[in-house]
């Protein structure tokens, strides 16, 4: 199973990860405030409210990022579970 690290305000979503047996990492504050630990994750789950004004989103990690706006639970696990 998955190490991932998702956004506060996203409980449904990391209830759903951790019924199907992922380890799940609340991240407190701004994802901007965690990015030296963000490698330690195999994926990270965001609201998607991090994004700019222009739609353009930066990453600093190379762990890959769900955009969880919009999807359900089940839709983020999917996702989640078709990153090798």
């Amino acid at each position: 199973m998955k190490k991932v690290a998702i956004e506060k305000g996203l409980d449904n979503v990391a209830r759903h990860l951790i019924n199907q047996g992922h380890q799940v990492v609340m991240l407190s504050g701004s994802i901007d405030e965690n990015m030296k630990n963000l490698n330690s994750y195999d994926c990270i789950v965001t609201s998607g409210l991090n994004k700019d004004a222009l739609g353009i989103s930066e990453t600093l990690t190379e762990a890959p990022v769900i955009n969880a706006n919009g999807m359900s639970p089940e839709e983020v696990a999917e996702r989640l579970n078709s990153f090798q």
